[in-house]
């Protein structure tokens, strides 16, 4: 029963009251439903729980999410060996190919460049699916490795490792965690990674002190990860969500169980329902706007979703990402600056804080407002840098150069939390495969030409430009700031 507009109820009558906003919550809530269902979803009736409610609630779920999340751990370890590396007294007395007019070794920048390309084109190649098989190999190549094409083609097998992982992985968070803690868990991969790299950094800057010529280290500690991720692959079920995108009931039911078992009033059969209706809503929509194939990408609305999960992930490789990211410490090396394993050491720090702060407010902050400041920030770092390469040289001017690295890697760390939550999240799940793969892919080409440009840029032996080459990511940057402020959209709310 229901109040009249003129009711003269008093208003510490709690009973009516009580009863009126029942009503009115439940009309709501019925008016939510209908819509859901209209745009091909519902609601699993746990919409209302709070953050780690939701991570309680959803045990398995959310331990399922941080394993796969946490396996991001080692390859950003193993990449950030190969990429940090170069730099080494013993990798360079090892792979050297040239020799300058003071008869000191040094790694040619083709070298250089080759290795990096390798890397990128291995990430574009992500067509092998047995992930840790191909970063074991790629270790055991690193391992035996005496000449640089056999490190060549170790780097080509990370990357394709990684490739695979970036384009699955993220895929499968998003599909498997609850909603309320997608943004979260989402971020633990940017984590993870993170960690993985700073770790490498920690080893690279205490051999630097302790070791100088010992490359073998750095490349045996990876072993350590390749047998945790081979324990954590085992135990990763498919994501239900594709089992009813390929129509597999059983195998999606059982995976269900396994994901959501203790969660109270949970029913397998709903769950599975809400995940088809989902599936054919979009393959009748699909059918409706003739989009039925993976080109589908490329066409109306879901070509804007392809860009916007691929624009603030590019935009990191046309705002330094090989100059201050995979060659940080050789560009701070060929810089000048005298201890560039502690430098990158302590970037790195930055950025796992950085990283942390996401992972618990990605979703207060907003993920659009994240990423345009992010890049923003690596915009103004690397003109700062470019600056300070024209200025006239003194102990300040280092300080300021190291500071703008800071800033940057700050600005990186940002947006990468960003950037990837965009890839997981923005794709419709019957496209999300071929979106999540195709920005990946467009991350790792940008990535294979700015790889081979930039070892020419900073190396002292070639174009010399030094700091300078803080003006030319300015310059090819400059368009993707604007168009992360433009053009990528909020999805944290």
């Amino acid at each position: 029963m229901t109040l009249p507009s003129d009711s003269k109820t008093p208003v510490d009558n709690p009973t009516r009251v009580d009863s009126h906003d029942h009503v009115e919550t439940a009309l709501k809530h019925d008016d939510l439903a209908a819509e859901t269902v209209a745009q091909g979803q519902a609601l699993s009736g746990h919409e209302h729980l709070i953050f780690w409610e939701t991570v309680r609630t959803f045990k398995v779920a959310s331990v399922v999410c941080l394993l796969a999340a946490f396996s991001a751990g080692a390859d950003g370890y193993e990449i950030a060996v190969q990429a940090s590396i170069i730099a080494n007294k013993g990798f360079i007395q090892q792979f050297a190919t040239a020799v300058n007019e003071e008869s000191e070794k040094f790694l040619a920048s083709n070298i250089i460049a080759t290795w990096s390309a390798g890397q990128n084109v291995g990430q574009v190649l992500d067509f092998m699916y047995t992930l840790w098989a191909i970063l074991m190999s790629s270790v055991l190549a690193e391992s035996l490795a005496r000449t640089w094409p056999v490190w060549f083609g170790a780097k080509m097998l990370a990357g394709t490792g990684v490739g695979y992982l970036q384009a699955t992985l993220l895929g499968c968070i998003t599909e498997v965690s609850p909603t309320r803690v997608r943004g979260g868990m989402l971020m633990l991969y940017s984590f993870w990674w993170t960690l993985g790299s700073f770790c490498t950094h920690v080893v690279l800057q205490r051999l630097n002190k302790t070791d100088p010529f010992n490359r073998q280290t750095p490349v045996y500690t990876q072993w350590g990860h390749i047998v945790v991720t081979a324990i954590i692959y085992v135990l990763l079920h498919e994501s239900p969500s594709w089992c009813v995108t390929v129509g597999q009931e059983e195998r999606a039911k059982k995976s269900i169980r396994f994901i959501y078992r203790g969660v109270e009033n949970f029913h397998v059969d709903r769950h599975y329902e809400l995940l088809v209706l989902n599936v054919e809503h979009e393959k009748a929509l699909a059918v409706e706007q003739r989009n039925e194939s993976w080109l589908a990408i490329f066409k109306g609305t879901d070509s804007r979703r392809t860009i916007t999960a691929m624009w603030t992930i590019v935009a990191q490789q046309f705002l330094g990402l090989a100059l201050f990211g995979s060659f940080g410490i050789y560009f701070f090396q060929q810089a000048g600056l005298a201890d560039p394993f502690q430098i990158k050491a302590i970037t790195k720090s930055l950025q796992l804080i950085v990283v942390i702060l996401a992972v618990f407010g990605i979703d207060k902050f907003g993920r659009r407002r994240m990423a345009y400041c992010a890049t923003s920030l690596m915009w103004i770092s690397c003109l700062i840098v470019g600056i300070i390469g024209v200025a006239p040289q003194s102990g300040a001017s280092t300080y300021v150069f190291v500071l703008s690295a800071c800033f940057w890697n700050i600005g990186i760390s940002a947006n990468g939390a960003a950037g990837w939550g965009y890839i997981g999240e923005i794709s419709l799940q019957r496209l999300r495969p071929y979106t999540s793969g195709f920005a990946a892919s467009a991350n790792s080409v940008t990535g294979l030409i700015m790889s081979v440009l930039t070892p020419y840029m900073v190396n002292t032996n070639k174009w010399d430009w030094k700091r300078k080459t803080g003006f030319f990511y300015a310059g090819v940057g400059l368009l993707w700031v604007i168009g992360t402020w433009l053009l990528v959209p909020e999805t944290a709310r």
